[in-house]
């Protein structure tokens, strides 16, 4: 049996249920449909540089890979490459042949060094190791029982905050884009972003598929967006927080708890029994107002760079 190595078919539907299926297998604890992976690569930002791969054997999806570059980051050539094959598919030669191509499509377009997560597991950071990739940080995958576990209670809202959803600010996203971007240059990451282009915003972010903007709820104080939880939801019983955060200005009132559990609770009407969310293991704030909701870690993963000359 040969194992082979191409680029996605996102016109293939055989291709992006492979490639999700393989996702799912490999990362259950993460929301992945057929189509928003064939919404990625299509509205991908053109200095990302974004390839999907699959591996392929006997004309069955075996492993997959994302490839691409943090285009928003001040410093050039922060290359990804995140692999991840079938766990009954493992020991193929899969891995190895996708990262090499990764690798190789990476280095032509400029990379200077590349990042890739890795499941917190000994096979697999043997395997970064050996190509010479170094461990960085971790983040956990953090699971809750929304059919069966207990919320906490909605609060009273202060007297100058309203809860509102993002399906409020259809007519006019800016100003959620504007508290998005403010709060993703304070995350925990080894690569610095300048998230400043509005449009690709809304391409990748506002108008993904999976982004539930009814189910996404933001703390407004004096009518101003002052923290939110950013939802997706994969059309099912499947739910995730993808962001949460707090403007600098009101950090300390304990918004992004409001908005969380407001989002959470609307979850669960809404039909959801599972919810997950991720954090970097050193986001000791995050990590506790997620455990006071009743999260549990169901995975852990690793960050590996890798230098190029």
């Amino acid at each position: 049996m040969t194992v082979i190595v191409r680029d996605l078919r996102p016109e293939v539907r055989a291709d992006v249920e492979g490639f999700a299926r393989v996702r799912h297998r490999a990362l259950p604890f993460m929301l992945f449909t057929a189509d928003s992976i064939a919404y990625d690569l299509a509205h991908s930002h053109p200095d990302a540089h974004s390839r999907l791969l699959v591996a392929e054997e006997d004309g069955e999806i075996i492993g997959t890979a994302q490839v691409g570059f943090a285009y928003d980051s001040p410093q050039p050539g922060q290359g990804y490459v995140n692999v991840y094959t079938d766990p009954v598919a493992r020991r193929r030669g899969a891995g190895a042949l996708l990262t090499a191509v990764a690798e190789e499509h990476l280095a032509a377009n400029g990379a200077r060094k590349l990042f890739a997560w890795v499941l917190d597991e000994p096979d697999n950071r043997a395997f970064a190791e050996r190509r010479g990739y170094l461990a960085s940080r971790s983040a956990h995958f953090l699971r809750l029982d929304l059919a069966h576990g207990t919320l906490p209670p909605r609060e009273p809202l202060p007297p100058d905050v309203e809860l509102r959803t993002g399906a409020d600010f259809a007519d006019d996203p800016r100003p959620l884009f504007e508290l998005d971007a403010g709060t993703m240059s304070d995350e925990p990451s080894d690569i610095a972003h300048e998230f400043t282009d509005y449009e690709a915003w809304l391409a990748e972010t506002w108008r993904h598929p999976l982004l539930s903007h009814e189910l996404t709820s933001v703390a407004v104080v004096d009518g101003r967006p002052a923290a939110f939880s950013a939802a997706r939801t994969d059309g099912g019983a499947r739910y995730g927080t993808v962001m949460t955060g707090t403007a600098r200005a009101f950090r300390g009132r304990g918004l992004a708890k409001l908005a969380k559990n407001d989002s959470l609770h609307r979850a669960r009407a809404a039909g959801c029994t599972e919810a997950f969310t991720g954090n970097d293991a050193g986001n000791g704030p995050m990590l506790a107002i997620n455990k006071w909701f009743g999260y549990e870690i169901c995975a852990t993963e690793v960050r590996y760079a890798r230098e190029l000359g």
